[in-house]
């Protein structure tokens, strides 16, 4: 195992690696340069080599990129063309409430889709199984774009039982309210702030609820699909058959042997998603004003703040790689096969 996550590692550093080189190269073969966004439109032509020189961006390409890994490589991604701020707290500060989204969307598709599918599968050509086949066709049809604004509308606005702007605690922040109220002293420790964090805990699944389906909707359709096709395929395998010869109860024989094995494929499909979910939940999170990386993209796009842009993209790039060695991991703990 340790060889074979080395070699994923290894593997991953080179797409990381890849990630860094193309999202620096984009800005080169995008129309438009930062100091026409910088710069007065009256500025005269001193005055934007002066701001091409403070950022830069009149050095050799091959120095620049040079210069961009190395500072990549300590951790400095650079300062913003807007704010002259750095630009890794600002990223870094965006990634939790990313996270919270596509780890949310992911719990709630896997939580529906593989029941569905194992009902599906079990009670093949019966009402249960058309709902779920047409459950999954619906959820895949439907943009999630329009899918968050209806729920808006009717949930959130006409029925009011959900709020609509954006989250006022993380849920960080609410794992935080359950440390201690205060510091221990004299050897007494202070309670624990259990009403905080439920108060925060209530907060942030009401204004997390809405995105969380609208992101994962088509995330469960897909798994619905594919759990259960993996569960009919299984269902006709000999070891199935020998199982049940044994007198071995029905639900053991559905869940303990033929659902552990179409659970394989079921978590490279997770994994891959959520790393796409992670980079990919732009619209989602502008529909509800979700204050992570995806807004924080589109508004760098809109002013050309490349070491922003590049920041983010890097950010996304470097989960997505992490999500899938884990994916890999389990996966090899399922079928140790994969690691010949």
């Amino acid at each position: 195992m340790g060889r074979f996550l080395g070699k994923r590692a290894l593997q991953g550093l080179v797409v990381v690696w890849g990630v860094v080189t193309v999202v620096f190269a984009l800005r080169y073969v995008t129309p438009g340069s930062p100091v026409d966004f910088i710069a007065p439109l009256d500025a005269s032509q001193a005055t934007r080599q002066r701001i091409a020189a403070s950022l830069g961006l009149d050095r050799p390409l091959y120095v620049q990129y040079l210069d961009y890994v190395a500072n990549l490589l300590t951790g400095d991604m650079g300062y913003s063309y807007r704010s002259r701020t750095p630009v890794r707290p600002r990223v870094l500060a965006k990634v939790p409430a990313t996270l919270e989204l596509a780890l949310a969307a992911t719990a709630v598709a896997v939580a529906l889709s593989i029941p569905l599918g194992v009902v599906s599968a079990t009670h093949r050509h019966s009402p249960a199984d058309y709902g779920a086949t047409l459950f999954s066709l619906l959820g895949i049809s439907t943009p999630n774009f329009w899918l968050g604004v209806m729920l808006v509308i009717v949930l959130a606005v006409q029925f009011e039982l959900f709020p609509t702007s954006t989250r006022p605690v993380g849920l960080l922040d609410a794992l935080g309210n359950l440390v201690v109220v205060a510091g221990p002293q004299q050897g007494y420790a202070a309670p624990l702030n259990v009403s905080g964090f439920l108060a925060d805990l209530r907060s942030w699944l009401l204004y997390i609820t809405l995105p969380a389906i609208t992101l994962g909707t088509y995330f469960t359709a897909l798994i619905t699909r594919l759990t259960r096709s993996g569960m009919l395929d299984q269902l006709g395998q000999g070891y199935v058959r020998a199982a049940r010869a044994k007198g071995l109860p029905e639900t053991l024989v559905r869940y303990r042997h033929a659902l552990r094995n179409t659970l394989i494929p079921v978590i490279t499909v997770v994994g891959l998603q959520l790393g796409t979910l992670v980079g990919g939940a732009v619209i989602t999170e502008a529909v509800f004003d979700w204050p992570g990386l995806g807004t924080l993209v589109i508004d760098a796009i809109g002013n050309r703040d490349w070491p922003l842009i590049q920041g983010c993209l890097v950010v996304i790039g470097i989960g997505f790689v992490f999500v899938n060695i884990v994916v890999d991991a389990l996966y090899a703990t399922l079928d140790p096969q994969v690691m010949d």
